[in-house]
């Protein structure tokens, strides 16, 4: 039987912490709400599921080679909450003190780093799920690799992405290279919805393919759009590709669960004032 490895997007967990708990904080001031959830979420995730291997991505707070290339990119998002980003540094502290690789590259998102540590791991061997609420990760989905939404307990494969996209996993960036993604503020081709986006690429199975044979598109309309946002659509597949080839170093066999590192735990959990997780650390 293949060896099986759980990949975490750690900054969708993040905010889904953050939303989870009401306001929280120790006797300093300082906030705990969301580094107590995430905390409790990743417990409950490696007691439910036993994995035998693990890792957590994160994004980094430095531009990535996305916004270099498109200023705009995810422009339209709100700033991370102020009372959320003194709870980062701890969350990330607490992932290394629980023993578990922590991934993360500079000029990179986490997608690109699981992009890339997944397709490595499928290389040698192993199965993969991605744990992770996040559409954009669909186009990694292969016969070796899922994503779970362990908030829902829903899993995509390679069917649920043709219902959701019209093609097959691999061909996802291109069809999103038409139709934009609001939630990144990848412009796309305007005026070109999903559903024309899937039958286009679903016809001429490539971007590259369609844009170089826009004299077969019948509709003038269609045509002229393509054609004076040809460039724009280019630009938004490539925002909307997953890199997989960051260079990151990764020993897939490092993965292995281990055991935490207790003393430090408790040092922080008594810091942070978490009596319940202190009783079990401590004990």
């Amino acid at each position: 039987m293949s060896k099986h490895l759980f990949l975490v997007d750690g900054s969708s967990y993040i905010y889904r912490a953050f939303h989870a708990t009401p306001h929280l904080s120790n006797s300093k001031g300082i906030p705990t709400n969301a580094i107590l959830s995430f905390t409790n979420m990743i417990r409950k995730f490696i007691k439910d599921n036993s994995p035998e291997y693990f890792a957590i991505a994160f994004d980094r707070k430095e531009e990535t080679f996305r916004h270099q290339e498109f200023k705009d990119y995810k422009a339209q998002r709100p700033p991370m909450p102020e009372n959320l980003v003194p709870q980062i540094p701890y969350i990330k502290k607490i992932v290394e003190l629980l023993n578990i690789p922590l991934l993360e590259m500079a000029g990179f998102e986490a997608d690109d780093v699981l992009g890339t540590v997944s397709l490595k791991a499928v290389n040698t061997g192993f199965r993969v799920t991605i744990v992770t609420g996040d559409k954009d990760l669909m186009q990694l989905v292969e016969d070796n690799l899922e994503l779970f939404d362990s908030m829902t307990g829903k899993r995509t494969g390679i069917k649920e992405v043709e219902e959701k996209f019209g093609v097959l996993p691999e061909k996802v960036a291109d069809v999103l290279g038409l139709m934009g993604d609001s939630s990144d503020n990848i412009p796309g081709v305007p005026g070109i919805g999903p559903k024309t986006g899937m039958k286009l690429i679903q016809e001429f199975s490539s971007l590259e393919n369609l844009l170089n044979n826009l004299k077969n598109i019948k509709q003038a309309n269609l045509r002229e759009k393509l054609e004076t946002y040809k460039e724009q659509a280019i630009l938004s597949k490539r925002l909307a590709t997953i890199k997989k080839d960051v260079p990151i170093e990764t020993d897939i066999e490092s993965f292995k669960i281990k055991e935490p590192n207790r003393d430090e735990i408790v040092k922080l959990f008594t810091e942070l004032e978490f009596k319940n997780l202190l009783k079990e650390y401590a004990g």
